[in-house]
């Protein structure tokens, strides 16, 4: 029964830690896929202020660059919604018009469709804006009014000395990442630009998709040597980093944290193999007087608690082999009524977790055997 108890204790962390890790792998590849669809694989953006000029050499080198296959212009910059009696602080992002073959962004509509060049005063909005302004699409009835503040220096007198305004009707309503969905309206690059009292060429980035198979470091470092110290050319890793390593750092602490609960777990095979060693005492000494050393008796005992350990950790990491195969064929689990909780099963996790088992558990009979001695069984 002692051992049924400590092989249980086993086989769940086993289970736990896989599942765990499983889960995070999941959410990485979701974390990219959503930033595929949101963001481009490189930007440029300037390396004093907000804005730049997007001259004839600078159009020229894009142009000529083979590894690159699209880039657009883009302005972003923070702005003031208001719908109704509503208000909400979020991002205004004008984009070219060949933006589509920047990013995937017009997959993630979850209602209407993506900007039409003919229509200057439109926007698509995320969804966590919508829910917040109780926005929908093509509500005719009232638009709604995006404000950006005026660039300069002085007293503000009145509301409309302080800001740039327009008024545009909503066209379509994205979806993806909750940040993602409460961040950005989007808007005609002219209407932004308008708003900005930008220039025709002046903008905040741009974003460029490159060809497949290209390494984007590599690219970006080539592209920064070939732009000047003027310009910050940095990949979608780059300017994502907050994002990756807030993963990284939740996926460490959780596997510590359930590595720290295994730990405690093995104190069940510690304290089975002690058991057995108690229990066993006239058959060492019996094994002890016909010439067996102490280091050999204590082999033996070591080996019992690490095969319990492997016997656990194969339960275990079977388990959760066939439940995170079922989460992803049939999402029995899920986040949200349309996005299933993301596992993924990679071979990196299975030896982690075998490695990490092992190690413990061949600490934890080390432990155990270390209380066999001459006098112990001599007694």
């Amino acid at each position: 029964m002692i051992t049924i108890i400590a092989s249980f204790g086993v086989i769940v962390g086993s289970l736990a830690l896989f599942i765990i890790l499983s889960g995070f792998s999941g959410f990485t590849t979701f974390t990219n896929d959503m930033l595929d669809y949101s963001d481009p694989d490189i930007k440029i953006t300037a390396a004093k202020g907000k804005s730049f000029v997007v001259s004839d050499s600078i159009t020229s080198i894009l142009e000529n660059n083979k590894d690159i296959k699209a880039f657009a212009s883009v302005v972003e910059e923070r702005a003031f919604l208001q719908y109704k009696q509503r208000e909400l602080i979020a991002f205004v992002k004008g984009v070219s018009d060949n933006y589509m073959s920047i990013t995937r962004i017009d997959s993630t509509l979850h209602n209407g469709q993506w900007l039409d060049s003919n229509y200057i005063n439109t926007a698509v909005i995320g969804f966590g804006i919508s829910d917040k302004l109780s926005l929908s699409i093509l509500n005719f009835g009232e638009p709604l009014e995006v404000k950006v503040p005026k660039a300069g220096k002085g007293l503000i007198l009145n509301a409309s000395s302080a800001f740039n305004s327009a008024d545009v009707q909503i066209s379509g309503v994205y979806t993806g990442l909750e940040d993602f969905a409460n961040k950005y309206v989007y808007v005609n690059l002219r209407l932004a630009q308008k708003l900005l009292n930008y220039k025709t060429n002046q903008v905040t980035a741009v974003e460029i998709k490159v060809q497949e198979n290209i390494d984007h470091h590599d690219f970006a470092t080539a592209l920064q040597n070939e732009l000047g110290d003027s310009y910050k050319v940095a990949t979608k890793a780059q300017f994502n980093a907050i994002t990756y390593k807030v993963l990284n750092t939740e996926r460490l602490i959780s596997y510590l944290i359930f590595t720290l609960i295994i730990i405690i777990a093995l104190f069940n095979v510690i304290g089975a193999i002690i058991m057995m060693i108690i229990d066993k005492k006239q058959n060492l000494k019996t094994l002890f007087n016909l010439g067996v050393t102490i280091k050999e008796i204590k082999r033996i005992f070591v080996l019992q608690g690490f095969l319990l350990t492997l016997f656990g950790l194969f339960i275990g990491l079977s388990i959760g082999t066939i439940l995170i195969l079922l989460q992803k064929q049939f999402s029995f689990f899920m986040i949200t009524q349309s996005i299933p909780y993301p596992v993924e099963f990679r071979f990196m996790n299975l030896l982690i977790v075998a490695i990490t088992i092992s190690i413990l558990g061949f600490i934890a009979s080390k432990i155990a055997s270390s209380r066999i001695s001459a006098n112990f069984i001599e007694k």
